[in-house]
């Protein structure tokens, strides 16, 4: 199971590797331009306004043997939505859950679920992605929702998986801090382009999302295998010392039953 989480975890961080790139050059590429506009430009999706419903989403694995992976990540996910339901009430907070442990989570704490996914190692794909990001940007711009927020495990190495909340609906837009300014020229209108890169930007943060909670589970698998395998290695050494000492005693105790027989015998 080592050997394949370690499989599993080279070719999701590969992915992701040469995917962080392009996810940062496309924001990059948003918040220049926003840097460079002069006057305000209305937008919908990074629309900050008071609170009322939110929508959480949270990633877990379907099975175990991934050390504190499942758990923490629920521990997590009951802080934020507590804190929620006391803001804004238990029926203002909509939960979309992806895989088993954090589903059975839920149903032990009772925690009402508006819709369940499938484990990423079953399903994560850029289409999936594109879907859940597309349900999203529809319930805000609705105003089903005035935030969403997303609960997962940040890969930091194989050994290191971080508990992390990230915001991603309204989009928060960061202008340059360098002070520079670059000249754009686009078409139709900056309205329409801006419009049409956001969603982009917030397919690419999903997606992006995605891979890192699944190459934190494998991570965390790989390293619960590691340890595991030590473990047991170090119980097997131990077991071997206790059975060699025990029959050691047994043939000690033959031997004396030997010599005393015999020194009975000659006397």
């Amino acid at each position: 199971m080592k050997m394949v989480s370690a499989a599993k975890l080279k070719k999701t961080e590969g992915i992701t590797t040469r995917f962080v790139p392009y996810r940062t050059k496309l924001s990059e590429a948003l918040s220049n331009y926003l840097g460079s506009i002069e006057g305000d430009i209305n937008i919908p999706l990074a629309e900050h306004r008071e609170v009322k419903k939110v929508a959480l989403m949270a990633f877990s694995s379907s099975s175990g043997l991934c050390g504190v992976y499942n758990s923490s990540v629920c521990k997590l996910f009951k802080q934020v939505y507590d804190g929620y339901v006391a803001k804004v009430g238990v029926e203002n907070v909509m939960v979309y859950l992806f895989g088993k442990k954090i589903n059975d989570y839920a149903k032990k704490c009772d925690i009402k679920v508006k819709e369940q996914y499938a484990p990423l190692a079953e399903s994560l794909s850029y289409d999936l992605a594109m879907e859940i990001s597309d349900k999203m940007v529809k319930l805000f711009l609705d105003h089903e929702v005035d935030c969403v927020e997303v609960i997962f495990n940040h890969f930091k190495n194989s050994g290191v998986q971080i508990p992390t909340c990230e915001v991603v609906l309204p989009l928060k837009t960061v202008t340059p801090s360098d002070g520079t300014t670059l000249d754009y020229i686009v078409e139709p209108d900056k309205e329409t382009f801006i419009n049409d890169l956001i969603p982009k930007v917030i397919r690419t943060n999903f997606y992006s999302i995605m891979l890192d909670t699944l190459t934190a589970e494998h991570g965390a698998r790989m390293t619960a295998m590691h340890i595991a395998s030590d473990n047991a290695e170090q119980l097997s050494q131990e077991l071997r010392i206790q059975y060699n000492k025990a029959r050691q005693n047994v043939i000690t105790n033959e031997l004396i039953d030997i010599v005393g027989g015999a020194e009975a015998l000659n006397g």
